[in-house]
C-alpha cells in the first residue's frame, strides 16, 4: 500500500486540509477498501476522530447509500468517499455538505486512476478554474463545437457555474478527487453531441463514438445501444427526467495528458468539454433520478456569447 501513501497525503492534506480535533469519515465499499485503508492511515495521524464505513457496492451511479452512511457523512466536518458508484449527485452529499461537512468524493475511482490523479498541484488547477470562471461568467449562451460533429447550444439561465478546484477548505466545499473542472447545470439545450472520448459503459471510445440529439433540454436520441439502454432501463423505474441534458463541464487538469478510461479522471483533462445525462440535482439543477452519464469531447471549441474560450491546455 506505501505507492498509495503519497496521493492519499496529497487528498488529506492538500485538498481537504484536516485538522488536529476534525472529525473525519472514509466512505467506501470492498472494491475500493485499499484506497479508503490508506486515506484512513493519513488521516489518523493528523486526528484521533477517524472512521471508516464501508457498505455493499451501490446498483448505480447516484444511487442513494443506505441511511447510516448518509448520517455518517453528515455528521462528520470532513468526508472522503472512495467508491465504486458515484455518491457526488446524491441527496446524502448534498445534505451533508449543505449542513457544513466538507467533502469529496471519488467515485469509480482505481489505484492507477488514485496515484495519477492525485499527482498534481490542486493550486495551479485552482488557478486554471478561475480564469475559465472568468470567461463564461454571465454569458447567456455556450456553443460547444468538435470536428466529429458536436454542435450544441446552451443557455445557463440563471443556474451558477460551479469550480472543482479539489481545494476543499471551507465548511460546505465540496469536489470531486481527481478534480479540475468548472461546470453548470443548463436550463435549456439545443443540439447534436459527439462523443470521442471516454463515456459509460464503454470506458475510453479508441475511435468509436457515441452521438446524441437534444431538444429543449431532453435527450430525444440516442445513435448508441449500450448507452440508450442504461437510460431506457433507468427510465422504467425514475421516469423520463433521466433523458435530462444535466451539465456542462470544462476540463482544467493540464495534468492529465492522456484519457485513460475512467470518467472521473479524464473528464478534467485539460482542454476537454464534458457533457452528461441524467440527474442534476446536486450540481444546481433540477432533476433527481439515480443516473448521471459523462460523455468527454477530446476537441472541443466553445463559445461564451460568440467569443472563443481560451480552454486550459497540457
Amino acid at each position: 500500500m506505501s505507492e498509495l501513501r503519497d496521493p492519499a497525503e496529497t487528498a488529506v492534506n492538500q485538498c481537504l486540509d484536516l485538522e488536529a480535533g476534525e472529525s473525519f469519515a472514509v466512505v467506501t465499499d470492498r472494491k475500493r477498501e485499499h484506497i479508503a485503508e490508506a486515506l484512513y492511515e493519513v488521516a489518523g495521524e493528523v486526528t484521533d476522530d477517524v472512521t471508516l464505513v464501508r457498505y455493499p457496492v451501490g446498483e448505480q451511479h447516484g444511487a442513494e447509500p443506505p441511511e447510516p452512511v448518509a448520517a455518517a457523512m453528515a455528521g462528520a466536518d470532513v468526508v472522503l468517499a472512495p467508491t465504486t458508484k458515484s455518491l457526488s449527485h446524491t441527496t446524502a452529499r448534498a445534505d451533508a455538505t449543505g449542513g457544513g461537512t466538507r467533502a469529496a468524493t471519488l467515485p469509480g475511482i482505481t489505484e492507477a486512476v488514485f496515484a495519477t490523479g492525485l499527482d498534481a498541484d490542486y493550486s495551479h488547477i485552482a488557478a486554471a478554474c478561475e480564469a475559465v470562471l472568468e470567461q463564461v461568467a454571465g454569458a447567456d449562451e455556450l456553443r460547444v463545437t468538435s470536428p466529429q460533429g458536436t454542435d450544441i447550444t446552451l443557455e445557463p439561465g440563471s443556474r451558477e457555474w460551479i469550480p472543482d478546484t479539489g481545494v476543499v477548505h471551507e465548511p460546505g466545499d465540496f469536489s470531486n478527487l481527481p478534480a479540475g473542472e468548472v461546470f453548470v447545470s443548463p436550463e435549456t439545450a439545443n443540439g447534436r453531441v459527439v462523443v470521442d472520448g471516454t463515456m459509460r459503459p464503454h470506458g475510453r471510445l479508441n475511435g468509436d463514438q457515441v452521438a446524441f440529439t437534444v431538444e429543449d433540454g431532453h435527450v430525444t436520441s440516442i445513435e448508441d445501444e449500450s448507452v440508450r439502454a442504461e437510460l431506457e432501463a433507468a427510465a422504467a423505474t425514475a421516469g423520463e427526467d433521466v433523458y435530462n441534458l444535466a451539465e456542462l463541464g470544462i476540463g482544467t487538469n493540464v495534468a492529465v495528458t492522456e484519457l485513460v478510461g475512467s470518467v472521473l479522471l479524464d473528464e478534467k483533462a485539460g482542454g476537454t468539454v464534458h457533457l452528461a445525462i441524467g440527474d442534476s440535482h446536486a450540481i444546481g439543477g433540477d432533476v433527481s433520478v439515480p443516473i448521471h452519464l459523462d460523455g468527454i469531447l477530446t476537441e472541443p471549441t466553445v463559445y461564451a456569447d460568440g467569443t472563443e474560450l481560451d480552454l486550459p491546455r497540457a
